[in-house]
């Protein structure tokens, strides 16, 4: 009998979460992503009430992973490639509280390590400006409806997922190749 799979929880808000949904499920050891909303005072927000921005909520992805495979601090690594984490509240043309660059550390451990990737992307000079992005405790998560999950796979063609999501995508895929599902290499 197979041992069951270890299995930890990273709630991170890159800007839309199109472009984070689609990246996490290419990698390996990812278990699960899903799109959402985390850090408002709403209950059950919609996506309609969260880019209305009086919810204080974030579009975030809830990815579930294998520690044993990746480990936060490279599922960190990611993040910090796919949006820019310099820009408070926006991403490119996204502007809004919904777009913050956020990670929500589900443990003490979790903070610890995002504080010393920060310090270590900050390090490498990566990004001109210094990065802002906000690290919070864990906050309630909310799926968001049915039409945001997997968004990019199910519609590549829309001119959002041409624009802004395919070339993150295509970064993400060249500089991860490694790291890649088996299907997604």
């Amino acid at each position: 009998m197979a041992e069951p799979q270890a299995r930890e929880t990273a709630i991170l808000g890159g800007g839309c979460f199109w472009c984070l949904d689609a990246a996490y499920r290419q990698l390996n050891g990812v278990l699960e992503v899903e799109s959402g909303y985390a850090g408002g005072h709403v209950e059950q927000p919609s996506y309609e009430e969260v880019c209305g921005k009086k919810t204080g909520h974030a579009e975030v992805v809830r990815v579930v992973f294998d520690p044993g495979v990746i480990s936060y601090a490279d599922l960190l690594r990611v993040f910090f490639t796919l949006h820019d984490p310099t820009t408070r509240d926006r991403q490119g043309a996204d502007i809004g509280p919904q777009y913050r660059s956020v990670i929500f550390a589900t443990s003490d451990s979790q903070a610890e390590t995002a504080r010393q990737v920060v310090s270590e992307i900050t390090a490498e000079g990566i990004w001109s400006d210094p990065i802002v992005t906000e690290l919070a405790p864990e906050a309630r998560f909310w799926p968001a409806e049915p039409e945001h999950q997997d968004y990019f796979a199910r519609n590549p063609w829309a001119g959002y997922c041409r624009v802004v999501v395919a070339p993150k995508v295509a970064k993400f895929r060249q500089k991860f190749a490694a790291r890649l599902k088996s299907a997604a290499a």
